[in-house]
């Protein structure tokens, strides 16, 4: 059986740009790509936090070190520059492989600098009373 499994994502990335006649895709600085486990071209799930827009598009690489997060094509229309958006992308593991793969979770601050990086998300806790 194989389990579908988040397998990395930039947490609370800015976009910066939104460029609707560039090809269509995500352009995210190589730096964020590589620490997030992504690859050029790999199909990626795009969560707006700001209006709720849920997307798919796949990802290009931008210039390293730059901070750039440009929704381009048809999905500028679904963000605004400033758009706080979660980029997140799966893997099919077998069980075996489940049981013991770690994701690549990096969340960035307001201008995509990286905040912190680990593999593993609390358990959520229950409001107290």
């Amino acid at each position: 059986m194989q389990i579908e499994m988040l397998k990395g994502k930039l947490h609370m990335a800015a976009v910066t740009q939104a460029e609707l006649w560039y090809d269509g895709s995500c352009a995210i600085d190589e730096d964020l790509v590589e620490l997030a486990g992504l690859r050029e071209f790999e199909k990626i799930d795009i969560y707006n936090v700001s209006n709720g827009e849920r997307f798919h598009t796949y990802v290009i690489l931008a210039e390293r070190g730059s901070g750039i997060i440009s929704m381009n094509g048809a999905a500028a229309r679904r963000v605004q520059v400033g758009d706080r958006i979660i980029i997140a992308a799966y893997a099919q593991l077998s069980e075996s492989e489940a049981d013991s793969f770690k994701p690549k979770l990096v969340y960035l601050d307001e201008k995509n600098r990286v905040e912190r990086s680990t593999n593993t998300i609390p358990v959520q806790m229950s409001e107290p009373a």
